[in-house]
């Protein structure tokens, strides 16, 4: 999204009569701080980490816990989406569960069986080195290393009792890096869900792949994206079956734009999106999601611009949010870049008994 330095910020639109009435949470990339706002743009509360940390981004739990991907500044590669913390806080910011490891990145999920899923890189053996096609020649890390995507699951006390390793299950032939892209990784995996019936729902950016990925074997059961969107981010399932997707269009063969789509797996069908109007009006070359919310709406993080926003099915904007909270990220000196936004209705798990400020 083009955007002028001297547009308003916080809550800029409201149709209350169309819009999902609820609290938004969100953490500006490069920030100190998770917020909770209300419809109004009000911050109710606020969560802080104590440094080194620093919170990248976080969702309720069903107990009103947040559980939160945060940078530790021991994070060895500068690649987006480098976060080396997962810490559980309550609702007073109090650190009921912390786990560290310096090579986490971009996503985490606390599973049904109460472990958490947490999505690593590793270095790739030489040979699937070797193998892996696509990228810009010569843009390996030192020593001509990749880094590729690995899974793991660990118990409340830190033990991990289950891993997953991407270059076992992936194809080089299949999996392709996008020519414009560098050869620092491979696949670059965005997002980690866990499905209903207990396997992964996985997003690969470099690759533009959405794929499932089965528990027991490992093997990949469902793969989709290939051709028709472009660095993805943000798949989530809906109750009615069908997959709700944020395609970024960063390298689409055209001109770069964002758009949400509603995707039938069977049948790999586009069943409904949302485009910006004009088109180049809604855009995010990297991070950002969306949430299928209870009424039929949808809520979309544009996240680089750090602009929040629910449309109806129909397209119709009923809610307009734009991030005030400026911090310092990557190469931005003063950057409101969102990474994934959440809306938790009043009466929730999530918000039950709460005193909302």
């Amino acid at each position: 999204m083009g955007y002028s330095i001297f547009r308003p910020t916080g809550t800029t639109y409201h149709d209350p009569t169309r819009a999902f009435a609820g609290y938004t949470l969100f953490t500006t990339l490069g920030g100190d701080t998770t917020y909770l706002i209300d419809m109004a743009g009000r911050v109710v509360h606020t969560w802080q980490t104590a440094p080194p940390l620093r919170p990248y981004y976080g969702y309720l739990l069903e107990n009103g816990n947040l559980l939160l991907r945060c940078t530790t500044g021991q994070e060895p590669w500068a690649l987006g989406g480098a976060s080396g913390a997962v810490v559980e806080l309550d609702w007073e910011g109090r650190v009921l569960w912390r786990y560290e490891d310096p090579t986490l990145h971009h996503d985490h999920c606390r599973l049904h069986n109460g472990n958490t899923l947490l999505l690593y890189w590793e270095w790739l053996p030489e040979e699937v080195c070797r193998a892996v096609q696509g990228g810009q020649p010569g843009t390996e890390l030192a020593g001509n290393g990749m880094l590729g995507d690995a899974l793991r699951e660990v118990t409340p006390d830190g033990r991990t009792v289950w891993e997953w390793h991407a270059h076992q299950a992936l194809d080089p032939a299949i999996d392709v890096i996008c020519p414009l892209d560098r050869r620092q990784e491979w696949t670059h995996c965005n997002a980690v869900e866990e499905l209903a019936d207990g396997n992964l729902l996985l997003s690969f950016r470099q690759t533009d792949t959405v794929a499932t990925v089965d528990r027991a074997t490992g093997r990949v059961t469902w793969r989709w994206g290939r051709g028709v969107v472009s660095h993805q981010h943000d798949p989530n399932p809906l109750p009615n079956g069908h997959l709700l997707i944020f395609d970024n269009g960063m390298h689409r063969v055209g001109n770069s734009r964002s758009r949400v789509v509603e995707v039938e797996p069977r049948s790999g069908e586009i069943v409904w999106q949302f485009v910006g109007t004009p088109q180049a009006s809604f855009f995010s070359a990297n991070i950002s999601g969306a949430q299928r919310l209870p009424n039929g709406n949808t809520l979309i993080c544009e996240g680089a611009c750090g602009r929040l926003f629910e449309v109806t099915p129909e397209g119709a904007i009923v809610w307009e949010y734009v991030n005030p909270f400026a911090f310092p990220h990557r190469e931005d000196a003063s950057a409101t870049a969102v990474f994934r936004a959440h809306r938790y209705a009043p009466g929730s798990p999530q918000l039950r008994g709460r005193e909302l400020d």
